[in-house]
């Protein structure tokens, strides 16, 4: 019962008909790390550290074209067994006053007791109103979200990626497309909802999210019609990742102006930077049995389920070693926090301005006349940069977002 209350209230904000047909499962932690296959693919190690969840096939390179995750994963930390998929999202970082990083922990969801590093739920929602969805295929990958967004303009192009200041476990309203304000006495959620139409041809575009929209009107809950451009129906998938604060609610340790003292791996306090990715990973055709069954919560006589201990069995060894938990001097692979930051002149809210941002230390560089050369991953330009615009042999810079260029 406890399940099924949870599946109404998530859905009930999206104005969802009724809760039946919805997949809800656990999965543990595989590995917490810089890596990024989808964005930065080869290349040792990405900006940003990720909790990864999902099969063990998950590496520095995942091409589609080369590999069959669901054929070549040996185990999986999903409650089912035939699911190989790799989840990810970015991790949350507590600001401490004397500047140092700690990473925030994650907790089990309601019913999953046990799942390794507090893992996170995924939903597969089938369609509402009568209406059939057609499963993504093998090779099929996806990003809602972006990391450099810093507006709440910027974030709406995303539908349904939001927060909740969880009162108890079961809160489920309330929902905001920002970082919440004030300490949250059981965590916070955060919730990662994904285009629910595909253009019915491309598996993975460069840019990771173009083969897929919303609904042209309402939701995919309420029924609303794909665009012309994107008219196949898919499943919702929905993640649900507890971030556990609790440890953190006390105010004495917060910025002495109160305001709010998370920060995201990629250097957001602001949240409307939160984004999550996919890469399908379901052997043979069993996700779509699950949706034509519309099976409901963890159990589905058309899937074979694991237990929480053997998913949690599923591991892999970080391949970009390095210490990611803390206290930490700077955000790891020195990730810079760009963009509106709290206590930077408008009473701890947000500062529309220019941020302030470290320099890094110039290296001198015969070849440029006599100027400095950023390293790769470091900073090379944005709004109000005045440090090395050069970069590194062997990388570019590439402007992120309005604040921010990375040698990449």
């Amino acid at each position: 019962m406890h399940s099924r209350s949870l599946l109404a209230a998530a859905l009930a904000l999206a104005g969802a008909p009724s809760v039946d047909a919805v997949l809800r499962f656990s999965c543990s932690e595989l590995v917490t790390e810089r890596l990024d296959p989808l964005v930065f693919p080869g290349a040792i190690q990405s900006p940003h550290v990720h909790q990864i969840v999902g099969g063990n096939m998950f590496n520095v390179t995942m091409d589609h074209q080369r590999n069959n995750i669901a054929e070549e994963a040996t185990c999986t930390t999903c409650q089912f067994a035939e699911d190989f998929s790799n989840y990810w999202t970015a991790i949350l970082y507590f600001r401490a006053r004397n500047g140092s990083y700690i990473r925030v922990p994650q907790r089990n969801n309601i019913d999953f007791d046990g799942a390794r590093g507090g893992g996170m739920t995924v939903y597969y929602a089938p369609g509402y109103q009568n209406q059939k969805v057609t499963a993504f295929a093998p090779g099929f990958r996806m990003i809602v979200g972006n990391p450099m967004y810093r507006t709440s303009a910027e974030a709406s192009k995303f539908r349904q990626l939001t927060f909740t200041c969880l009162q108890t476990l079961s809160t489920r309203t309330g929902e905001t497309t920002d970082m919440p304000k004030n300490p949250c006495p059981e965590g916070i959620m955060s919730n990662v909802r994904f285009p629910t139409c595909w253009d019915g041809k491309t598996l993975d575009p460069p840019d990771h999210s173009s083969h897929v929209a919303y609904p042209a009107s309402g939701t995919f809950e309420s029924g609303g019609a794909c665009p012309a451009s994107h008219p196949v129906r898919i499943p919702q998938l929905f993640y649900e990742v507890i971030w556990d604060t609790r440890r953190f609610n006390d105010r004495s340790l917060w910025p002495e102006d109160g305001s709010q003292p998370f920060v995201w791996s990629y250097g957001d306090y602001t949240g409307y930077g939160t984004h999550g990715d996919y890469v399908f990973g379901w052997k043979g055709d069993s996700l779509q049995k699950a949706m034509d069954a519309n099976c409901q919560g963890a159990a589905c006589s058309q899937l074979r389920s694991q237990s929480i201990s053997v998913g949690n069995n599923c591991r892999q060894a970080q391949k970009v070693a390095e210490a990611i938990d803390g206290p930490l001097a700077r955000l790891p692979g020195d990730v810079e926090i760009v963009g509106p930051q709290p206590g930077a002149g408008n009473g701890g809210g947000s500062n529309p301005g220019t941020p302030v941002t470290p320099s890094p230390t110039p290296v001198p560089s015969p070849g440029n006349g006599g100027g400095c050369v950023a390293q790769k991953w470091g900073q090379c330009g944005g709004q109000g940069w005045s440090g090395c615009t050069t970069c590194a042999s062997g990388s570019t810079c590439r402007a992120q977002n309005q604040w921010y260029s990375q040698c990449l």
